[in-house]
């Protein structure tokens, strides 16, 4: 049993509250809004941390949307009053949401001269996998210590707890892979969208593709309710897919890998999301967009139509 203390609780992190206080883990959290602390804690058994307790946590996991909410909630050691100032030698920080490696590393290195370890830990799967315990958690783990110290409580999370390096790298892996998934969402509606323009059913198509060499997980798994059936949920926000792939992308010309596949896959995406001026928007409604554009409909009966 692991004291731990968990902070963000959105779509992803209430339900892995809810993995690690099943698993036995002493869970406390915290989020910006105290409503929304006292309802996870009410649902899941953990209790609401106080900022004298988050302070002293030995473990702490942070479930943030992204690099600049990471950096207001931890601060800096040398900021009076941060909660990177008032950690204590010896605590390990998780952060377990899409930060940007750069960031991630220079908070490693801002808590590491205070004795305190900072190691990432995103996840793959989303919110409904989050809630079985079958995510794909990538981990950014140094040395054996601190892997040693974070996998058991990782494995309470996820079906595969894969060390992927030093500090930023499974971050960098989450970027890569958020944007190999886009990837396959975009080639997998252009190929739909032009055998349903020839005259192909979408559907027929899709289990074709399914069952040769052509099939991907957006195929498997997102394509037919998200996009056929007109879903718009796969539970992972158009927002964040833009910002990853972005990350990704950034990633690319640091170290001058021509990507010019990804480079059209993020053009896509983000005219995507322009396209919904501010409006909530899933990652499969890159597909709604690529129908407007082509003048192509997959689907017929549309749930949740957000235009």
């Amino acid at each position: 049993m692991t004291d731990v203390t968990f902070i963000g609780l959105g779509t992803m992190g209430a339900p892995m509250v809810a993995r690690l206080v099943s698993a036995g883990h002493r869970v406390s959290v915290s989020d910006a809004s105290r409503e929304v602390a006292d309802r996870v804690a009410a649902d899941t058994g953990a209790r609401v941390a106080d900022d004298a307790e988050i302070a002293a946590s030995r473990i702490t996991i942070l479930m943030l949307p992204n690099s600049t909410v990471v950096a207001s909630v931890l601060g800096t050691r040398r900021e009076a009053g941060s909660l990177a100032s008032r950690l204590s030698p010896g605590a390990l920080v998780i952060d377990m949401g899409s930060s940007q490696p750069d960031a991630t590393r220079a908070h490693a290195d801002d808590l590491a001269a205070g004795g305190i370890r900072f190691i990432d830990a995103p996840v793959s799967g989303g919110p409904r996998r989050a809630a079985t315990g079958e995510l794909a958690i990538m981990v950014g783990a140094p040395d054996d210590e601190v892997w040693n110290q974070a996998q058991p409580l990782l494995a309470a999370l996820g079906a595969s707890v894969t060390r992927t390096g030093p500090v930023g790298s499974a971050h960098a892996l989450k970027a890569l892979n958020n944007l190999l998934s886009v990837i396959g969402i975009i080639g997998a509606v252009e190929v739909l969208s032009v055998g349903a323009k020839f005259g192909l059913d979408p559907r027929v198509m899709l289990d074709v593709i399914n069952h040769s060499t052509g099939r991907n997980h957006a195929t498997e798994v997102k394509i037919g309710p998200h996009v056929l059936d007109r879903q718009w949920n796969v539970g992972f926000s158009l927002e964040f897919t833009v910002k990853d792939i972005i990350t990704a992308q950034q990633l690319a010309e640091s170290v001058g890998i021509s990507t010019p596949l990804s480079d059209s896959a993020v053009r896509v995406a983000r005219a995507a999301l322009a396209s919904f001026d501010g409006a909530p928007a899933d990652q499969s409604h890159i597909a709604h967009y690529l129908e407007a554009v082509n003048g192509v409909a997959l689907g017929s009966t549309d749930k949740k139509d957000p235009s």
